[in-house]
C-alpha cells in the first residue's frame, strides 16, 4: 500500500457515478449546469423546536455535488491512509469510458469499433460494483471487511461482460418522448419480472442475478438513449422461469459479439420511457437525477403497476423478429488452427456444447414469441439490425408477418398447447 497521512482531498471525494457520466444528462444550453436531484431516504433533522424533520428530498445540484461519498474507496491501515483506487484504478477508467459510451450512444452500423465495445463492457461492469449499492453486495457475498471488499471490487471488476458480451442488444430511443431518461445511483439497472424488489432475492442478494435467464440490463447513455442487454436463452424462451440459471452461466470465458445483431432506431413513447424510469428508480438505492424534476416522479403517470407487467408486455425485449437462430461460430486464423463456440460460449468438449434437446426447444419456444410479437405488434419490426453484406432487417419482418403468426400456431397445435392471447397494453404503442 502506497499510504500518506493526509490523502489530496480531491481523491478523498469519491463520485459513485462519474461526473462525466453525469453530465451527459445535464439540459441542453442550462446555464447552470445543474440536475434536479432527489434524495428518497432524506435524513432527519433536529429542528430549534425539538421536532425531527426530513431535509429537503429535492436539490438543484451540479455533478460535483451528486452521487459523491467522502472516502468511499479510501483504505486504511491504521492511521495510515491511501487513495491510489480514486488515482489509478478509477483514473484510467473514467478517462476512456466517454468516448466508448458516446460511440454507442450515436451506433448506427455504419462503423464498428471492437476496441470500444471492450471498453464499455469494462466500464459498465465496475460501474455495478463501484456503487455503495455494488459494494454492499461484494460485502454480502463475500462476508469481507470493508478493505478486502475495495480489492475484491477490483479483482472481479469484469465479472459481468462474458454473460452480456453473447447476450442480444438493443439501443432504445426516447428522442420523440416528451420525458427522458433520468440518472441513478445503480445507473447500470437490472430487471427480472420474477424478482420482484421486496421478494426473497432481492432482499438476499440486492438485485437478481445477471446469470438468471430473465435478468435484463438497463443503462442510459444519455436522455435520449438506453442500452438494454437481454439473455439470449430469454429471447429464445420467455414462457420459462426468469430465475433459472444461464446456459453458461461461467463469468470468465470466451464469448462472442456480433454488431449486425445490435438492434437500434426503436422509438419509445411517452409511456414506455416513463416504465423504464419506473424501474430504474424502483432499484436505486437512495437517490435520483434528471434534467427536469418532473421526469423524477413516473409513479404519478404510471400508479403502482405490478412488477410483472413490464415483462409481460415485453417492454425490455429485443425484436425476435429481427433476429436468427445461430448455434454455432466458427473462427479460423491466418497461422492455422480454428476456434469453434456454440451460441452461450461454449465450446466442444464442455457440458451443454450443441445440446440437441435444449436447441429443439428453443426452436420452438422462439418461433412461438416470434408469432406471438408479431401479434402484439404488429407487422413492422421495432427496430433494425443488418444481415451479414449491410441489408436491413427491417424490411423482411413486414414481408414475414403472416408466416411469423402461422408458424406459431402451426407450433402450439403439434404440441397441444393454447395460443397465448395477446394482452391490452398498459400504454400507447410505439
Amino acid at each position: 500500500m502506497s499510504a500518506a497521512s493526509s490523502p489530496p482531498d480531491a481523491y478523498r471525494r469519491n463520485h459513485y457515478v462519474p461526473q462525466w457520466y453525469q453530465r451527459r444528462f445535464l439540459a441542453p444550453g442550462d446555464p447552470q449546469a445543474k440536475l434536479f436531484y432527489l434524495d428518497m431516504k432524506p435524513d432527519l433533522v433536529r429542528h430549534d423546536d425539538g421536532v425531527e424533520r426530513p431535509r429537503n428530498a429535492l436539490l438543484r445540484w451540479g455533478p460535483v455535488r451528486c452521487f459523491k461519498e467522502d472516502d468511499l474507496y479510501t483504505t486504511r491501515l491504521g492511521r495510515l491512509q491511501s487513495t491510489e483506487i480514486e488515482r489509478k484504478f478509477f483514473g484510467p477508467i473514467d478517462e476512456a469510458g466517454p468516448k466508448a459510451l458516446e460511440f454507442l450512444d450515436s451506433f448506427n452500423h455504419t462503423h464498428i469499433q471492437h476496441g470500444a465495445l471492450n471498453t464499455l463492457v469494462e466500464t459498465m461492469s465496475i460501474q455495478r460494483l463501484r456503487t455503495p449499492k455494488g459494494l454492499e453486495y461484494l460485502a454480502r457475498l463475500s462476508k469481507a471487511k470493508r478493505n478486502d471488499v475495495l480489492m475484491l471490487m477490483q479483482s472481479v471488476r469484469n465479472m459481468h461482460c462474458a454473460i452480456w458480451t453473447d447476450a442480444v442488444w438493443a439501443i432504445v430511443d426516447a428522442s420523440k418522448s416528451p420525458t427522458k431518461f433520468i440518472v441513478s445511483d445503480n445507473p447500470v439497472t437490472f430487471y427480472n419480472q420474477d424478482c420482484f424488489p421486496g421478494g426473497d432475492v432481492c432482499r438476499r442478494l440486492g438485485d437478481p442475478d445477471v446469470r438468471m435467464v430473465g435478468t435484463h440490463t438497463i443503462h442510459p447513455l444519455s436522455p435520449d438513449k438506453a442500452l438494454v442487454i437481454t439473455n439470449l436463452a430469454w429471447v429464445r424462451n420467455p414462457y420459462q422461469k426468469g430465475i433459472r440459471v444461464h446456459p453458461n452461466p461461467e463469468l470468465y470465458r470466451g464469448a462472442v459479439f456480433n454488431f449486425t445483431g445490435v438492434q437500434v432506431g426503436r422509438e419509445l413513447s411517452e409511456h414506455e420511457v416513463r416504465q423504464i424510469n419506473f424501474i430504474i428508480k424502483a432499484r436505486a438505492r437512495r437517490y435520483i437525477a434528471a434534467a427536469k424534476k418532473e421526469w423524477l416522479y413516473p409513479e404519478q403517470h404510471l400508479g403502482n403497476p405490478s412488477w410483472r407487467l413490464f415483462g409481460e408486455e415485453h417492454l425490455l425485449m429485443p425484436d425476435p423478429r429481427l433476429m436468427t437462430f445461430s448455434d454455432q461460430f466458427v473462427f479460423g486464423y491466418e497461422g492455422g488452427g480454428s476456434q469453434v463456440f456454440d451460441e452461450y460460449g461454449l465450446r466442444p468438449g464442455q457440458r451443454g456444447f450443441q445440446d440437441k434437446q435444449r436447441h429443439k426447444a428453443q426452436w420452438d419456444s422462439f418461433h412461438r414469441f416470434r408469432g406471438e410479437y408479431a401479434r402484439t405488434f404488429g407487422p413492422q419490426a421495432r427496430g433494425d439490425t443488418l444481415e451479414m453484406g449491410g441489408r436491413s432487417n427491417a424490411d423482411m419482418v413486414a414481408r414475414m408477418h403472416d408466416h411469423h403468426i402461422q408458424h406459431e400456431r402451426e407450433i402450439v397445435d403439434r404440441l397441444s398447447i393454447p395460443l397465448p392471447k395477446v394482452k391490452k397494453r398498459s400504454g400507447g404503442l410505439a
